[in-house]
């Protein structure tokens, strides 16, 4: 079955037991800096092949409060120092007033991807939403994000399926999964 391009959402119930995965020998992982937005935009302008990436995404997704994005966005870096991905520990308001833990925008320079760096990389910003007190977290990702839905499946990640279109955007990814995952039958 081909895969359909749609936007997914994914769910980890519970930050409890989480994995860590150190960084390899040579590469670092660090928060933000003032000046990181050009980092920020130069890898996902990179990474980016299913969605236009502008310089002014940066600042509508994650505002101006540079003492925020220091306390939740994260740089990978190369064994030279420079910047070759990144991810944010994000959130977002539910409707009972609680706020899930997000992880947002995650990416990893083309050249450096298949490499294993996602992983300590998404375990930093997991365990900083547990730090700052969030209980879940959810994230969106693309269907034709095949290695990166695996990547979250592995991390405990579980399909959010809320329509008949996800469903169906669910169901002709299933076949192209490493993990098992557990879909409804319908949407009631």
């Amino acid at each position: 079955m081909e895969i359909r391009p749609h936007n997914v959402s994914m769910v980890r119930e519970t930050l409890e037991g989480l994995p860590r995965y150190p960084v390899p020998p040579g590469y670092t992982i660090r928060r933000y800096r003032p000046g990181d937005a050009e980092q920020w935009y130069r890898i996902h302008l990179l990474a980016e092949k299913h969605f236009h990436v502008t310089p002014e995404l940066f600042r509508r997704e994650f505002g101006t409060d540079e003492t925020l994005l220091a306390e939740r966005q994260y740089y990978l870096l190369d064994p030279e120092g420079t910047p070759i991905g990144t991810t944010t520990a994000w959130f977002r308001d539910r409707p009972d007033g609680q706020a899930d833990g997000l992880v947002h925008w995650v990416a990893i320079a083309p050249e450096w991807q298949g490499r294993g760096l996602a992983k300590p990389l998404l375990s930093a910003v997991l365990w900083r939403l547990h730090e700052l007190g969030h209980r879940r977290a959810c994230l969106d990702t693309f269907t034709l994000r095949v290695p990166a839905v695996n990547l979250y499946l592995h991390f405990g990640f579980a399909p959010d399926v809320r329509d008949d279109a996800s469903l169906a955007a669910w169901r002709t990814l299933q076949p192209h999964l490493n993990y098992p995952v557990n879909l409804p039958e319908t949407i009631e």
